[in-house]
């Protein structure tokens, strides 16, 4: 089985909004239902569970059923940080699941993840092991100690970007989430930097630069955008 697990267990300070960024609404529709949507569609995907701020639960489980959201199976108790939702949600599908089922962990706010990025995704996980979406950097990178000024580069050629998905199986989850708590690690970003931190590699799937996570005001209007936008025909 291939599960998707959404995290929307954050308040979305940087948003400076009354309400979680994850529920706010464009164009009359929260956030994380066009999220829900794309992993709902997708033929491959047989179950959906959602890592959830405390309070927003029955809203969710309310939108589910208003936008026939049927693969919904879990709505669970987020953590005091990314880490702590993360082995929440693994914790839960563990109880439910098979050790052998593939585990898609996904940022709710990243409500442009195409059909091709899940795929590639599911494919690159059974082929390697793992699958960590990603991108190029096309950026000039500088390295910085204070913030304001910078006298080093980095080689953008050795950097990858990271998006989500990332998708593990669900067994591998269970050993990083038990052998974090035994090394008392507690607040890794992503859980493609636990695996780092506790000494495995990962592979890439591939991103998109349109996959983004909405964080500011202006990601909203870049959201706004791309959901009215097409591709040109002469476009390959």
């Amino acid at each position: 089985m291939n599960i998707a697990l959404l995290i929307a267990g954050g308040s979305g300070q940087r948003m400076n909004q009354d309400i979680p960024k994850q529920f706010i609404n464009v164009n009359d529709k929260p956030v994380i239902v066009y999220t829900l949507e794309v992993f709902q569609r997708h033929p491959n995907i047989d179950a959906i569970g959602v890592v959830c701020l405390e309070g927003w639960h029955e809203i969710l489980n309310a939108y589910a059923k208003q936008f026939n959201i049927t693969k919904l199976r879990w709505i669970i108790d987020g953590g005091k940080n990314g880490q702590e939702s993360i082995k929440n949600g693994v914790y839960t599908l563990k109880e439910d699941c098979s050790p052998d089922d593939m585990v898609l962990i996904h940022d709710a706010i990243r409500p442009m993840v195409s059909q091709e990025i899940i795929s590639d995704c599911i494919t690159k996980c059974r082929k390697n092991g793992s699958a960590v979406t990603v991108i190029p950097c096309a950026e000039a990178m500088l390295l910085s100690e204070d913030k304001v000024s910078s006298d080093q580069t980095i080689l953008r050629d050795r950097l990858a970007r990271t998006q989500t998905p990332q998708a593990f199986f669900l067994k591998k989850l269970i050993w990083a989430h038990e052998e974090a708590a035994k090394r008392g690690i507690e607040n890794s970003i992503a859980t493609c930097t636990l695996m780092i931190e506790l000494g495995e590699k990962v592979c890439f799937s591939t991103g998109s630069e349109k996959n983004i996570k909405l964080t500011t005001t202006d990601d909203i209007e870049i959201f706004k955008a791309l959901l009215v936008s097409k591709k040109d025909e002469w476009l390959k």
